[in-house]
Protein backbone atom coordinates (compact mmCIF):
# COMPACT_ATOMS: atom_id res chain seq x y z
CA UNK A 1 0.00 0.00 0.00
CA UNK A 2 2.60 2.42 0.47
CA UNK A 3 4.38 1.75 -2.62
CA UNK A 4 1.34 2.41 -4.16
CA UNK A 5 1.09 6.06 -2.28
CA UNK A 6 4.30 6.82 -3.66
CA UNK A 7 3.52 5.96 -7.39
CA UNK A 8 0.60 7.31 -7.33
CA UNK A 9 -1.70 4.53 -7.36
CA UNK A 10 -3.42 4.44 -4.15
CA UNK A 11 -6.76 4.73 -4.54
CA UNK A 12 -8.87 7.31 -2.40
CA UNK A 13 -10.27 5.03 -0.13
CA UNK A 14 -6.47 4.13 0.81
CA UNK A 15 -5.96 7.36 1.29
CA UNK A 16 -8.55 7.93 3.47
CA UNK A 17 -8.12 5.53 5.71
CA UNK A 18 -4.47 6.09 5.67
CA UNK A 19 -5.90 9.73 6.75
CA UNK A 20 -7.76 8.17 9.59
CA UNK A 21 -4.74 6.39 11.04
CA UNK A 22 -2.92 9.69 11.23
CA UNK A 23 -5.83 11.72 12.64
CA UNK A 24 -6.09 9.06 15.40
CA UNK A 25 -1.84 8.83 16.11
CA UNK A 26 -2.24 12.88 16.55
CA UNK A 27 -5.37 12.43 18.89
CA UNK A 28 -2.98 10.23 21.15
CA UNK A 29 -0.02 12.99 20.95
CA UNK A 30 -2.38 15.78 21.30
CA UNK A 31 -3.37 15.69 24.84
CA UNK A 32 -0.46 16.17 26.35
CA UNK A 33 0.08 19.35 24.58
CA UNK A 34 -2.11 21.28 26.37
CA UNK A 35 -1.93 22.86 30.42
CA UNK A 36 -5.90 22.26 30.57
CA UNK A 37 -7.99 18.42 30.66
CA UNK A 38 -10.96 20.97 28.97
CA UNK A 39 -9.06 22.19 26.03
CA UNK A 40 -7.40 18.81 25.18
CA UNK A 41 -11.28 17.15 25.26
CA UNK A 42 -12.27 19.86 23.23
CA UNK A 43 -9.32 19.41 20.45
CA UNK A 44 -10.05 15.27 20.61
CA UNK A 45 -13.53 15.80 20.08
CA UNK A 46 -13.01 18.04 17.24
CA UNK A 47 -10.59 14.88 15.45
CA UNK A 48 -13.97 12.50 16.54
CA UNK A 49 -16.06 14.74 14.60
CA UNK A 50 -13.29 14.46 11.78
CA UNK A 51 -12.61 10.91 12.34
CA UNK A 52 -16.17 9.95 13.12
CA UNK A 53 -17.73 6.58 11.64
CA UNK A 54 -19.84 7.77 8.65
CA UNK A 55 -18.40 6.49 5.21
CA UNK A 56 -15.92 8.73 3.93
CA UNK A 57 -16.84 10.45 0.24
CA UNK A 58 -14.74 12.95 -1.29
CA UNK A 59 -16.33 15.68 -2.85
CA UNK A 60 -16.83 13.94 -6.22
CA UNK A 61 -18.34 11.27 -4.46
CA UNK A 62 -21.17 12.54 -2.81
CA UNK A 63 -21.87 14.88 -6.59
CA UNK A 64 -21.92 11.39 -8.14
CA UNK A 65 -24.34 9.92 -5.44
CA UNK A 66 -27.09 13.40 -5.65
CA UNK A 67 -26.98 12.84 -9.55
CA UNK A 68 -28.20 9.15 -9.30
CA UNK A 69 -30.87 10.52 -6.55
Amino acid sequence: MIQDIMTGGASVEETLELWVFALLAAKERITPLFTQNRVASFACAFLDVLIGNEPRKTGWMRAEAARRS
